[in-house]
């Protein structure tokens, strides 16, 4: 695990070439403080630097970076972790390939001389990495299937810049970017900015499963699809997919516990980290170590139930209980992390258990996208629902209760209960099949035409998303699914736990972000899925003789902090501050009557709008950080 970055420029000096690349890499020493390395390389008028940091995890003495091939034409920096790369090795050292290290980097740099970016497609993992070939007079910027590890780049008349955080990017710009209204509408609707956009103008993140063609003679590049997804039917009977489910997710938990350094997992108590817990524990003659976070407000935290996974796999259990307190501490360096603004505020639970966790070990394994692999959503469920219920109530009359209902649904607390869900609910309801696009949108929804000045607003959003997902009207669950991997998996999801345990020095692995796992799912009965009320009815099938009777049905909250009550305590006069008249003239980006209503009805208690002014809240503290 790594962070990666790399320059290809046609600035004749090559000193300040080396000194930027330098520069970007001291950015991102939080994600491998045990060493660096640099290439810088020319090809006529053009030099080509790359540098990485690493946290080491596998072949501790031999695996520095970066790493040559034999006669020294091809060169390789590396972020991640390939799975799979002991079979791999297997098979090119049975072609006759040899090896200096015991390196999953060096393989990658092996499959890729014997074919090419056609082996891209073989690794099973999360990476990104970049390869220079002097024979072909080119650089290959290569990214994972899932998104798992991240890449950003930028390109002007004399540099291409590509970095692990954006950070590594901006800060080696003459001027400060520009906003980015695709990445600024993006945001205020999903609560952050999926790939290819970010909150940047021309500063765009390399898509997951693609990967970048940069031609040095030419000065241009042209962006690849590595995987071409796999949607084939299967005809399987439900009592063998159940048992194929069961033997395919313990290969992976398995595969994902290579490592030689000291590893436990993150246990919330939910189906999936108990899995994967459960998975581990059940691969070591050792106790394993497990480690959860709850909150000292009651109706959020969930800790019983992690207790009573660790106990029966008999696990070194570590609970850490946080208060408001705990994330003041910290808010300021967890938020601005991200360089751009990002507002699911798990993550800020989410840096406190890595932080907790690194005092312990180096790796943990976490339940990450087990929802988006079997169907594991709430919302998956109110997607289908809402076909039947667009079916049976006029559109009129929908339109004139929904007003009623809103204020009847009303809440004061952050609480996220029935009242909230279902408002939530009631708002994503459509007649035109692009519900699920509203149900998505956690932040302003269809709101951002009164949050934003009209030169700001940009329409049809989710355009580039319906083209490249080719589902604009998404009607089942796999389309669901599938969506969710182009966007929320990518940018949200991802994004959260890669900055903030590497921001910790953790490696945090997800053994249900498994290409063979998704393309499984993929393949099966969308009742295999979702049955009935039961999400994730397969996954829970194959394990529940693991678990006491009824544990894999409790409802969970997920990793939810109470940020609403905090906007009106602790970060109270900061967030007043953003809504200054004199700010927000100069700013010249919202409506200043609509965002003053907002912030101050929830100040004062008179409705809940904790999504929508966290949202807000982030925003300004990354503009103000940035641009003030």
């Amino acid at each position: 695990m790594c962070g990666i970055n790399g320059i290809i420029s046609t600035n004749s000096n090559r000193e300040a070439v080396s000194n930027s690349l330098h520069k970007m890499n001291q950015l991102i020493y939080h994600r491998g403080p045990d060493e660096d390395g640099f290439c810088i390389e020319n090809h006529m008028q053009t030099t080509i630097a790359m540098a990485m940091r690493r946290l080491s995890i596998i072949d501790l003495s031999t695996g520095k970076q970066p790493i040559y091939n034999d006669d020294k034409n091809i060169v390789i920096v590396f972020n991640g972790e390939i799975y799979n790369y002991q079979k791999l090795k297997q098979q090119l050292e049975s072609q006759g390939v040899t090896f200096k290290t015991k390196s999953d980097t060096e393989v990658i740099l092996k499959l890729y001389e014997v074919h090419g970016e056609s082996s891209f497609a073989d690794l099973d993992g999360m990476f990104a990495f970049s390869i220079y070939d002097k024979n072909r007079n080119k650089v290959f910027i290569t990214r994972d299937f899932f998104g798992e590890k991240p890449l950003y780049y930028y390109k002007d008349k004399q540099n291409f810049f590509w970095a692990s955080e954006l950070k590594s990017i901006t800060n080696n710009l003459d001027t400060k970017p520009e906003i980015s209204k695709e990445g600024l509408n993006l945001y205020f609707r999903l609560t952050y900015t999926p790939a290819p956009f970010t909150i940047y103008e021309n500063i765009f993140k390399l898509e997951a499963n693609h990967y970048i063609d940069y031609d040095l003679e030419a000065d241009n590049f042209k962006i690849h699809q590595i995987n071409t997804v796999k949607n084939e039917k299967q005809d399987i009977a439900f009592a063998e997919a159940k048992k194929e489910l069961k033997n395919r997710m313990l290969q992976s938990i398995e595969s994902r516990s290579i490592s030689d350094v000291p590893l436990g997992t993150f246990l919330s108590g939910g189906v999936d980290s108990s899995i994967v817990s459960l998975g581990l524990s059940q691969m070591n003659h050792q106790k394993i170590d497990t480690f959860s976070i709850g909150f000292d407000k009651a109706s959020f935290d969930e800790t019983d139930k992690s207790k009573l996974v660790a106990k029966m796999i008999n696990s070194n259990h570590h609970e850490f209980i946080i208060s408001e307190k705990d994330i003041e501490k910290n808010i300021h360096e967890i938020l601005l992390n991200f360089d751009e603004p990002f507002a699911d505020s798990s993550a800020l639970p989410t840096y406190l258990v890595a932080n907790k966790t690194r005092d312990f070990v180096k790796v943990a394994l976490t339940g990450d996208g087990g929802d988006e692999v079997f169907g594991g959503y709430n919302k998956y469920y109110i997607g289908k629902l809402n076909s039947k219920y667009t079916s049976v109530v006029p559109a009129f009359i929908h339109k004139a209760s929904k007003s009623v209902l809103n204020k009847l649904l009303t809440t004061k607390d952050d609480n996220r209960g029935k009242r909230f869900k279902l408002k939530k609910a009631i708002n994503a309801i459509n007649y035109n099949n692009e519900h699920y696009w509203n149900i998505i949108s956690l932040g302003f929804s269809n709101d951002t035409e009164k949050l934003l000045k009209s030169d700001s607003i940009q329409q049809n959003v989710f355009n580039y998303y319906k083209e490249k997902s080719g589902i604009a009207k998404p009607k089942t669950v796999h389309e669901y699914r599938e969506i969710d991997r182009h966007i929320s998996l990518e940018g949200d999801m991802l994004v959260k736990v890669d900055r903030t345990s590497m921001l910790n020095s953790l490696e945090c692995r997800a053994p249900f972000l498994n290409k063979s796992l998704w393309e499984f799912a993929n393949s099966l009965p969308e009742d295999y899925l979702l049955k009935g009320y039961s999400k994730k009815h397969i996954l829970k099938e194959a394990f529940k003789d693991e678990f006491p009777e009824g544990f894999l049905e409790k409802s969970k909250k997920g990793f939810v902090v109470p940020v609403g009550d905090w906007l009106r305590s602790g970060l109270k006069k900061e967030l007043e501050s953003y809504i200054e008249t004199p700010f927000l003239e100069k700013q010249n980006l919202f409506n200043i009557d609509y965002i003053k209503q907002l912030v101050n009805n929830h100040l004062t208690g008179k409705e809940d709008n904790s999504y929508k002014v966290w949202t807000y809240y982030t925003f300004q503290k990354w503009y103000v950080n940035l641009y003030v």
